[in-house]
């Protein structure tokens, strides 16, 4: 599929999705999805760092948190729409996405993620000393009651983020297909040998972190609206960054229809126990699905998918071959 026409149908999926979310008996739905919909846009964001390129960042709640406190720093300084706080708390994170990675990216495999969960650790420290953001008392954000045409503001939040949600997963399906997306491939693969092979391994790195922290900063910037009150303890939780990275390590982490399968399945499971059980009970759940699919599935929900089509099609390869192997030769006509 072409990259127009699939970004067409991802567009036509997202409205179809949106149209039917509007029959929702009640808006627990709507704060269900959003959250679930949040976990796409992390999910996808982390794996174009962690995934394409093979860095595993445990500082996704720095670029999620930074993305929520620019919507709270903008909001006491001058109100203005969504989207547009959307757009900053992108801009934002990728800034800081590309200046992390500048000073981290000659770093590798262990030593490179500490450095991103140091950097969590620092945000959270200015931001609780910060008393403009409200510091350690937190702040309060005081969203509309209804919005134009849709009513309600939650269904609004929830548009605003399927709309992140599409473009996230477009972005990466487009890096999956092109130059770029097999220059992340050949880093993750042999880092070494693509520098060798002429392959601007640096700038391609920043270019993945960049991207990866924009769009994490943009997932975060419609939380202050939609939790109404923000301190750094829920801006800077670690389930973020659990959920991030559990979320494509279950679905796989080869290809953008991974993470989007992993936070759909791992998100819809996780509303599910808080709504019957409790919402405590959420990081036991990543932990014993990871451990799970780690043991049965290293390679993801669409790494086993892939495995059983090639054991099913390597099988009826054989029976065709025991098939003919049992059929007569065809016998010599006499002269």
């Amino acid at each position: 599929m072409r990259p127009l026409t699939f970004w067409l149908v991802a567009i036509a999926v997202g409205a179809a999705f949106f149209g039917l979310s509007l029959l929702a008996p009640n808006q627990y739905y709507f704060q269900a999805g959003y959250v679930v919909l949040q976990y796409i846009v992390l999910a996808t964001a982390w794996n174009i760092l962690g995934g394409y390129t093979g860095y595993v960042n445990f500082g996704v709640a720095a670029f999620f948190a930074l993305g929520a406190y620019s919507t709270v720093a903008l909001y006491k300084l001058l109100p203005l729409p969504l989207p547009l706080l959307v757009l900053i708390g992108g801009v934002v994170s990728g800034v800081v996405g590309l200046g992390m990675g500048y000073l981290t990216l000659r770093l590798r495999g262990a030593f490179f993620s500490i450095a991103t969960l140091a950097l969590a650790v620092v945000m959270e420290t200015l931001i609780t000393n910060w008393d403009y953001v409200g510091g350690s008392r937190g702040a309060y954000i005081l969203r509309p009651a209804q919005v134009p045409l849709l009513g309600n503001y939650i269904v609004y939040l929830f548009l605003v983020m399927l709309a992140l949600a599409v473009i996230a997963i477009g972005i990466a399906r487009s890096i999956e297909r092109s130059r770029l997306g097999f220059g992340f491939a050949a880093i993750r693969d042999d880092e070494q040998a693509a520098e060798a092979a002429g392959v601007p391994t640096l700038r391609l790195k920043l270019v993945a972190t960049t991207l990866s922290g924009a769009l994490m900063g943009m997932a975060g910037a419609p939380l202050p609206y939609y939790v109404t009150y923000l301190d750094p303890a829920s801006g800077f939780n670690l389930a973020y960054a659990v959920n991030s990275i559990a979320m494509p390590l279950i679905g796989g982490t080869t290809s953008w229809v991974g993470p989007l399968i992993g936070a759909i399945f791992l998100g819809t499971v996780q509303q599910l126990a808080t709504v019957t059980i409790s919402s405590a009970l959420n990081l036991l759940i990543v932990g014993l699905l990871l451990v799970g699919f780690v043991v049965i599935a290293p390679n993801g929900i669409v790494g086993l998918v892939a495995s059983l089509r090639a054991a099913m099609r390597a099988r009826g390869v054989h029976r065709q071959w025991k098939r003919a192997s049992r059929e007569p030769l065809p016998r010599e006509s006499p002269r």
